[in-house]
């Protein structure tokens, strides 16, 4: 009878215990897919926000109302700065960007000018800092777009079954936009809320591969352009254009391997002479100011500096 008792007691402590942590998983769970669907509300009222505030959109769907293409025209130095910026993922703009690179170098050639450098090293060096922020955003850039690139593969597969399980093209880009994290999903639920706006699927997509800029979207979205005209199995179009992608990807990765010592050379050479004439003017500051009598070689050192890291670059970076 001990027995028994003691295995009620036990019984009815873990049925608690179980239910007890059932209840929690259920509200926890009901937490997080009410806030789940908030951000969801919240990242498409900023997509519609951006795409009505869009310079671009009132033309695109005016092109999309005539069913003509829109102009491609060749881009100025400020949609060239806008697209840099917005292919980032930062939220800011060109106009931001401009202005943070200013208070940057204004801000390093006033403290180089209070520490007691010279006039021609301190504004050299705001004018390298200048610069700072455009290879911050830079590095954004291509953090964010190879990323973009690495989730395109799975995107296309389950777009792909999406497909063949009836759905239709915008509901396959819901479906990523969904599923997947940013900044695919991103990309592809802004399309999706450009198509519910009014634009064209066609408008819609051009502008994804416009906006983002990688090779792989402009195939797929060409690929989408034909399969609407012409019809034909875009399902398993989809499944090879994946296999392709995930080969282009597996090649880059090769490259970049083959070129890792190239590219840490260069960042070496580049940075060498900057960290050598610091590091005078830290121990020796008279011998460094024999050569600031000579600012002409500063600035060829600076130029030098330029055209080998230019040159190198065109070297150890190619497009295939």
């Amino acid at each position: 009878m001990q027995y028994l008792f003691l295995s009620l007691a036990f019984l009815s402590g873990f049925l608690l215990i179980f239910g007890v942590n059932w209840l929690m998983v259920d509200v926890i769970e009901a937490s997080r897919r009410g806030v789940r669907r908030r951000l969801q509300e919240e990242t498409r009222a900023r997509h519609r926000e951006r795409i009505e505030h869009s310079p671009d959109y009132a033309k695109m769907l005016e092109a999309s109302d005539l069913e003509i293409e829109p102009p491609q025209a060749e881009p100025s130095l400020t949609e060239k700065m806008r697209a840099f910026v917005e292919e980032s993922g930062l939220a800011i703009g060109p106009r931001q960007a401009v202005l943070v690179c200013l208070v940057v170098g204004v801000a390093a050639t006033s403290l180089l000018v209070l520490v007691g450098a010279p006039a021609i090293l301190a504004a050299m060096a705001g004018l390298l800092a200048s610069f700072a922020p455009v290879v911050y955003i830079g590095m954004c850039r291509s953090k964010r777009r190879n990323k973009l690139l690495s989730q395109l593969p799975d995107a296309f597969d389950l777009m792909s079954r999406t497909l063949r399980a009836g759905q239709t093209t915008s509901q396959a880009l819901q479906a990523v936009a969904d599923e997947f994290s940013s900044p695919i999903a991103e990309e592809f639920g802004f399309c999706h809320d450009q198509q519910n706006l009014g634009l064209s699927p066609e408008a819609a997509l051009r502008d994804l591969a416009k906006r983002t800029g990688l090779l792989e979207l402009k195939i797929f979205v060409l690929a989408v352009i034909i399969h609407r005209q012409t019809g034909g199995n875009f399902a398993s179009l989809l499944e090879k254009l994946s296999a392709v992608i995930r080969e282009r990807y597996r090649i880059k990765g090769a490259i970049n391997a083959l070129t890792a010592e190239g590219r840490l050379q260069a960042i070496i050479l580049l940075a060498l002479p900057p960290a050598m004439l610091c590091i005078l003017m830290i121990v020796n500051r008279e011998y460094m100011m024999t050569l600031m009598n000579y600012p002409i070689l500063l600035v060829a050192m600076f130029a030098s500096m330029v055209f080998g890291g230019l040159w190198m670059r065109r070297i150890i970076c190619f497009d295939f």
